[in-house]
């Protein structure tokens, strides 16, 4: 079985459904409520553990209920949660969910700022049989410090780049990052995502790709830019698609899946999360609905 590391942020994730997004100080009636767990890296190693990988979290937690919930969830989903450190007295992180009826989100995160942010708790180097790592933006210091160890170890490092952060070295670090489209625009200030994707790769030197919704994956490949288009679907609910996505791409590039492959190995199981109202969790698919829903879609 393929171990991918991951490392970053997890939550408790309370999801409401809206017939809108509220636009003035009034009270609003919700139309379903799903409470269950979420936060980038935590559904990332979710999402490896529903594919068949074996998924281990490195990440920061209160003794909380929260953080009870949170690692009780995981744990059952068969995530080792072993490298989730628990500090006495402090709040796990948590988020209130706004989906409205064509699948977009709105969401109002919290963490307890009191959170040390030291990883000397994590190890130097990665377990014999890991595979990867896959980080989050959310606790760059743990995330360089395993970055650094997949890198020594010869081993695929994946960046989550779901938000710029101030130091861009940190992308160095990976073998691979996957940036938003929303992301590549405030690194490069172009507003098309394939431009600003080729303005990064010329300074690059490891792969990049951008992530773009309905519009599909762009990527770098043998210094041009390759595309997978986006499965054509109707969304129901696209909380967690991008960190399904991440999970997906980090085990299939563990697995040495090609990169294109792999970038539409993870289309494939984001597609299939948005199908399903209540973030990545619920809408997590197996590995067995990914491959016929990739084979359904290579015969149509």
């Amino acid at each position: 079985m393929t171990k991918i590391v991951c490392v970053g942020i997890a939550t408790l994730d309370y999801i409401y459904a809206v017939e809108g997004a509220p636009y003035r100080g009034e009270k609003y009636r919700a139309l379903e409520l799903v409470v269950a767990g979420g936060g980038t890296a935590a559904t990332a190693a979710h999402a490896i553990a529903r594919l068949g990988g074996e998924a281990m979290l490195a990440t920061r937690l209160g003794d909380d209920p929260t953080g009870n919930a949170i690692v009780s969830e995981l744990e059952a989903a068969g995530v080792d949660c072993s490298l989730a450190k628990r500090y006495p007295g402090l709040r796990s992180p948590s988020s209130a969910v706004l989906i409205d009826p064509e699948g977009e989100r709105l969401v109002t995160c919290y963490a307890d700022v009191r959170t040390p942010d030291d990883a000397a708790f994590l190890p130097a180097r990665l377990p014999q049989d890991a595979s990867a790592v896959l980080a989050d933006v959310a606790w760059i210091t743990g995330a360089r410090r395993l970055l650094s160890a997949a890198r020594e170890a010869r081993l695929p490092g994946v960046i989550d780049g779901d938000r710029a952060v101030e130091d861009r070295s940190y992308y160095d670090l990976a073998s691979h990052v996957a940036y938003s489209a929303a992301t590549v625009r405030a690194l490069t200030g172009l507003d098309d995502a394939v431009e600003g994707l080729s303005a990064l790769a010329r300074s690059a030197r490891n792969w990049l790709c951008v992530t773009d919704g309905a519009r599909g994956v762009w990527f770098t490949r043998g210094g041009a830019i390759d595309h997978v288009r986006a499965y054509s679907i109707a969304a129901v609910d696209t909380l967690g698609a991008g960190d399904v996505f991440h999970g997906a791409l980090a085990l299939a590039l563990g697995e040495g899946m090609a990169e294109k492959r792999a970038v539409s190995f993870a289309s494939a199981a984001a597609a299939l999360k948005c199908l399903k109202f209540g973030g990545g969790r619920i809408g997590a698919p197996t590995r067995a609905e990914v491959e016929a829903f990739m084979r359904e879609h290579e015969d149509s």
